[in-house]
C-alpha cells in the first residue's frame, strides 16, 4: 500500500526523548551555568516563538477545510508534535538540572565538573576536554559528558596522575597534564 494512504498517529507519540535518556538512574542531571542557560533560551524560543507561530499556520490550514489532503495542516501538525516533544523533553532536564559552576570549585588540584583537563595519550598526543552534563556534551569542541568513558577515568584525578581510560580496543594509559577550572 502507498504510503500516501497510511494516516499517521495523530495522539502525542513519546518518543525517546521523553525518558531523559543518557542519565544513569540514581543520578543526578549535572549542568553548568552555560548549559542551564542554553536549555532555558532554547525552552523559552520553542514556548514563545516557534510553536505559537505553528498554532497559527495549522489553525489557518484548518480553516481551509479538508484536512485530509491540506500540506500545511499535516505538515503542521507534525511539526506541532516535534515541537511538543522537544518543550516536554527540555523541561524535565531544566527541572532535573543541578546547576554547578567550575569556577566555584575550591579544589583546584583534582578533576571533577566543569574542570578542563589536558592529557596525553599512549601515543604522545595531547588533548584538552571540559566535563560538561550530558545535554551540553560537543565532542568536537572538546566537551566531554561527565558520564563518558574519558570523563570517568579522569574524574578524580591529580596532575601527574596516570590513569587507566577503556576502550572498545582495550584499556590504555592516559597522563594528565594540566586541570584548569573556569575557562
Amino acid at each position: 500500500m502507498s504510503k500516501a494512504f497510511t494516516k499517521e498517529p495523530e495522539g502525542d507519540d513519546d518518543g525517546p526523548e521523553d525518558d531523559l535518556p543518557n542519565l544513569p538512574s540514581g543520578t543526578k542531571n549535572y549542568v553548568t551555568p552555560q548549559g542551564f542557560q542554553q536549555i532555558s533560551d532554547e525552552l523559552r524560543q520553542l514556548t514563545r516563538v516557534d510553536r505559537p507561530k505553528v498554532v497559527e499556520v495549522v489553525s489557518w490550514a484548518a480553516g481551509n477545510g479538508d484536512r485530509s489532503e491540506n500540506g500545511d495542516y499535516i505538515y503542521g501538525k507534525r511539526k506541532l508534535r516535534e515541537i511538543d516533544r522537544r518543550i516536554r523533553y527540555l523541561t524535565k532536564r531544566h527541572e532535573s538540572a543541578e546547576v554547578v559552576d567550575p569556577a566555584k570549585q575550591k579544589n583546584r588540584e583534582q578533576v571533577f565538573f566543569g574542570a578542563t583537563v589536558t592529557y596525553s595519550d599512549p601515543h604522545a598526543a595531547e588533548k584538552t576536554v571540559t566535563i560538561v552534563g550530558i545535554d551540553e556534551a560537543r565532542l568536537g569542541e572538546g566537551r566531554v559528558s561527565w558520564v563518558s568513558p574519558i570523563a570517568r577515568a579522569l574524574l578524580k584525578a591529580h596532575e601527574g596522575d596516570t590513569v587507566t581510560l577503556r576502550t572498545p580496543s582495550g584499556d590504555e594509559s592516559i597522563e594528565v597534564l594540566e586541570i584548569r577550572y573556569g575557562d
